[in-house]
């Protein structure tokens, strides 16, 4: 095998190659000056690029900006001049005091939130009572430009400018169509008032609005529930208004119910215990309102009770709006709105003539002296032993009326078994009247005079804000039923719980008639051809207390209350009367005493009935002679 050498030649010729190589690299390297300039030509492109990115995005910005601005022109023509002000944001400003906070939105200038600081809605551990929350509420103005388009002021901006002036807060919203034309909303809030200003003005639009035509004001209110019984609130919810110089009507009868209004001055939502209301000095001269039940098919579990609008149609004076207005957000109380003098004391359902007054000037400033130094449960009961006392004159006149017919059943008998001819017998009957010196009426006034005050007794508790969350026994709530067991099903008309104070009052009332009933009876002499009233007031006896617990099942239980103490001194009177003040015995002696005198002169009315009977009997004869 050959071995191989050492190469010396060909190692020299690698090295010559190598070196070669390397020389000709080192004089291909760039200068220093080269790599400089090389290194600013790359800086200088990379700052091309990037300049001409960022001209490439701002002309894109710009365009869309353009594009935006061009839209909002042409939608809102001069009141783009406000959505460019840096007010243009979704935000609130906040007006409060002592009663109530309001917050007022920059988008529409309305109020979007109002809390009454003192009242807490369902329960007195709930939260505070908001008439206005979650959008629930909205007012918006409707405009229309000059050149026919159609503009929404709850869709645009308003500018705020709150200050106070002796010691009001004072809030100025303006919807600005240049620096010095705008449309303002201006709200004064004072002190301990839950009445504010609100004033509706314009200035410098003649140019820009159609004046020739009102601007629709549009009002829209959701009620929510505060109370326990939904079906009891929904009851006294209304849409309550004022028209021609003081007269009133409300909305609350139909599912939908809608009204034409000439000369409004106020429009109130009313809910059972709380009220919203918008007032204006200048009579609006041809509004329209609707009323809506969201309650359906006797819900229990609900949000809102009913949807009220209204659109109050403002005229333009000498091209420009000029509306002085007042809001209202508080509890419907009879003391607190009667005192404004602005006829709101009629959202308060006291009933009407006689009733009302009863309302008025006797139950409301009574209970409100009582229940001033007494809790408000032991103020009923004192406040009904008063009603009561006051009403026993009258109790005591009906009665012994009663005992004098009782006393001369026996001889109205006799006269109706002797006499066949209903005018014959009707004539002995008043002449034995006459004769015992008994008025068949008398017991009929008395009663008379008592039922207005029962009747205003249903009006008063229910409308009576004092009774709410206020607790007695095992009612927690006054103004609202006093459940003590649920039921797992709902009966129709009763409902879905078992309320204890209309039982009580059940009983009370069926002893009362039970105890009563006997005596009106027997003191109505039987007539031919007229029901039998014996078996009247028998069935009434079960009637009266069944009607007690259906219908009073889910009203207030300060109303079963009053009715409970009611009708037990109804029964201690009775009693007290019948054992203490009127004898039979004495009673039958003294109308035989005056048979034997001689016979009073016959009152008008009966003079008149008597004159009646004689004409009708000779009528009578003179058709027999033909």
């Amino acid at each position: 095998m050959e071995e191989k050498k050492f190469d010396l030649n060909s190692i020299i010729g690698f090295v010559l190659i190598f070196g070669i190589m390397m020389w000709i690299m080192y004089q291909n390297k760039p200068t220093e000056a080269e790599i400089k300039a090389e290194k600013a030509k790359k800086e200088q492109v990379e700052k091309t690029k990037v300049k001409t990115q960022e001209t490439t995005e701002l002309t894109a910005v710009a365009a869309a900006d353009s594009t935006q601005l061009k839209a909002l022109q042409s939608t809102l023509g001069s009141f783009a001049y406000s959505a460019s002000l840096p007010s243009a944001k979704n935000e609130f400003t906040t007006l409060e005091n002592e009663l109530v906070t309001l917050k007022i939105a920059n988008k529409g200038g309305y109020i979007a939130e109002a809390t009454l600081k003192n009242f807490k809605s369902i329960d007195d551990k709930g939260p505070l009572v908001q008439l206005v929350k979650n959008n629930n509420a909205q007012l918006n103005l409707a405009l229309q430009t000059k050149e026919g388009k159609a503009l929404n002021t709850k869709d645009l901006f308003f500018e705020p400018v709150l200050t106070k002036v002796d010691g009001n807060q004072v809030l100025s919203m303006k919807l600005k169509a240049g620096e010095n034309s705008y449309l303002e909303y201006k709200y004064v809030l004072k002190p301990n008032d839950y009445m504010l200003d609100f004033n509706v003005r314009s200035q410098g639009l003649a140019s820009v609005l159609n004046t020739s035509n009102p601007v629709n004001l549009n009002w829209d209110f959701k009620a929510y529930r505060n109370e326990k019984s939904v079906k009891y609130e929904n009851t006294y919810t209304e849409a309550i208004y004022e028209y021609e110089d003081g007269k009133d009507s409300s909305l609350n009868k139909a599912e939908k119910d809608e009204e034409d209004v000439a000369d409004l001055t106020y429009v109130a939502f009313k809910q059972h215990f709380f009220t919203s209301v918008l007032l204006t000095e200048k009579p609006v001269k041809a509004a329209k309102l609707t009323s809506e039940n969201l309650v359906k098919d006797d819900a229990v579990d609900t949000t809102f009770t009913k949807q009220f609008k209204a659109s109050l149609p403002l005229a333009f004076s000498n091209g420009e709006l000029d509306y002085k207005m007042n809001w209202y957000y508080g509890p419907a109380d009879y003391k607190i709105l009667n005192a404004y003098d602005r006829n709101l004391d009629e959202l308060i359902p006291l009933g009407w003539g006689i009733f009302g007054w009863i309302n008025k000037f006797i139950f409301v400033p009574l209970f409100g002296l009582i229940s001033s130094f007494l809790p408000f449960g032991i103020a009923i009961i004192l406040f009904t032993v008063l009603i009561k006392l006051a009403m026993s004159p009258f109790t005591y006149k009906s009665f012994l009326s009663q005992a004098k017919m009782k006393v001369l059943r026996p001889e109205l008998n006799e006269i109706n078994d002797k006499f066949k001819d209903p005018v014959k017998r009707q004539q002995e009957t008043m002449k034995l009247y006459n004769k015992a010196g008994v008025n068949p009426m008398a017991g009929c006034v008395p009663a008379l005079i008592q039922l207005p005050f029962m009747y205003a007794s249903f009006q008063f508790f229910p409308s009576a804000l004092e009774l709410r969350q206020q607790g007695f026994l095992w009612a927690k709530d006054l103004s609202s039923y006093d459940s003590i067991f649920e039921l797992p099903f709902n009966i129709p008309l009763y409902g879905d719980h078992v309320s204890l104070f209309p039982i009580l009052a059940a009983i009370a009332i069926f002893f009362y008639m039970k105890y009563t009933t006997g005596d009106q009876a027997m003191s109505a002499p039987p007539q031919e051809g007229m029901p039998d009233m014996s078996k009247i007031m028998k069935m009434m006896i079960w009637i009266s207390p069944v009607m007690m617990l259906i219908f009073f099942n889910n009203y207030g239980s300060g109303l079963s209350l009053y009715n409970l103490f009611s009708n037990l001194m109804t029964l201690g009177l009775m009693f007290y009367i019948k054992r203490f003040l009127v004898d039979d015995a004495k009673i039958h002696a003294q109308i035989q005493e005056n048979k034997l005198k001689e016979p009073k002169k016959p009152g008008k009315f009966q003079q008149k009935l008597q004159e009646a009977m004689e004409q009708a009997e000779a009528q009578k004869k003179a058709r027999g002679n033909k």
